[in-house]
């Protein structure tokens, strides 16, 4: 049996790493099957060599993030003891810094992944973004981020948000109100973003002046769209036509986000997402850049990252048994 010893700074980390219920900790001695005990301010681990090792790693990564002011959940756990198995837990030094901007309730909003912190890079660096990936990596949510940072800063006087209003098992036409309230339900994603960024107040009263814009993507058509910051949420959704059309909008001083996830296509089989054909047509275009996330990057409940497997795992045996 092999004995490690982790110092821990104050009693609130140690309070933070232990978690609500010892959840936190208890996810680290069942993945390490290790013993885990709080001693003189600090965690004593117990177990095999090897396990003792790579919990101690893990441990250590937690407190770094913890020490850069990252909130320690269950999530964190799950996350940073992937990269320890991975041998990639170095890259976990990428996600110290500032946040990117603060909430409406004060929070300070960080990226939690290193998949989210590139793709952060990566906006603040291009004029234009594709965040591809699955459901909960934050590509929405960190796209509308950013650019209420780029608008705090006076960089760009607009933030228009989009997406395609396609039927993904509803029809239209049999939904109650006007055209608004029809697509209304496809833009509240968009909506509840900005409601946590900028308050109800502030959000009614930005979109009063058209510095905030949600609508429909048809409704780009014929527009040129200056000292803005534009995301098309749910691009794996348009056609070729469509996605052209939007990105030809690209004025002068700003800048572009199309986030989307090629898994989850709503288009009728004939026709071909835009989104898929825009990956190969823009590839190695400077200023440009595709950010690819994966289930990794998943921040919301631990079963979307085990879904996520699960489908990958079936959708490979399935092209395994066709081919």
């Amino acid at each position: 049996m092999a004995e490690k010893f982790v110092d821990v700074e104050s009693p609130d980390q140690l309070a933070s790493l232990f978690g609500q219920l010892d959840g936190n900790i208890s996810h680290i001695q069942k993945d390490y099957n290790v013993t885990a005990v709080s001693r003189n301010g600090g965690i004593k681990l117990i177990g095999d060599e090897e396990n003792v090792i790579g919990a101690e790693k893990a441990l250590r990564a937690i407190l770094r993030l913890s020490g850069s002011g990252q909130s320690v959940s269950e999530q964190t756990v799950r996350y940073v003891t992937s990269m320890v198995a991975d041998g990639v837990e170095q890259e976990l030094e990428e996600l110290g810094g500032d946040g990117i901007c603060v909430t409406a309730s004060g929070k300070i909003l960080r990226p939690r992944t290193v998949g989210q912190k590139r793709y952060t890079d990566a906006i603040r660096n291009n004029t234009i973004v594709l965040g591809i990936g699955p459901a909960g990596t934050g590509k929405t949510y960190l796209a509308v981020a950013m650019a209420v940072k780029a608008f705090r800063e006076h960089k760009i006087k607009k933030i228009i948000l989009t997406r395609p209003a396609v039927e993904a098992g509803e029809k239209l036409g049999f939904l109650p109100g006007d055209l608004q309230d029809k697509v209304d339900p496809y833009l509240r994603p968009l909506y509840d973003a900005l409601f946590d960024m900028f308050g109800s107040e502030s959000f009614a009263r930005y979109m009063e002046k058209g510095i905030i814009e949600v609508a429909p993507l048809a409704y780009m058509r014929g527009r040129t769209l200056d000292e803005a910051f534009i995301i098309l949420d749910e691009a794996q959704n348009t056609t070729s036509e469509q996605i052209k059309m939007f990105l030809t909008r690209l004025g002068n001083d700003s800048r572009m986000v199309i986030t989307g996830d090629i898994t989850q296509i709503d288009l009728p089989d004939s026709r071909k997402s835009g989104l898929v054909e825009a990956i190969k047509v823009l590839k190695g275009i400077d200023d440009i850049e595709i950010h690819r996330f994966t289930e990794k990057d998943v921040v919301r409940h631990r079963l979307v990252q085990d879904i996520i497997k699960a489908y990958e795992k079936y959708n490979e045996g399935r092209t395994r048994n066709h081919g």
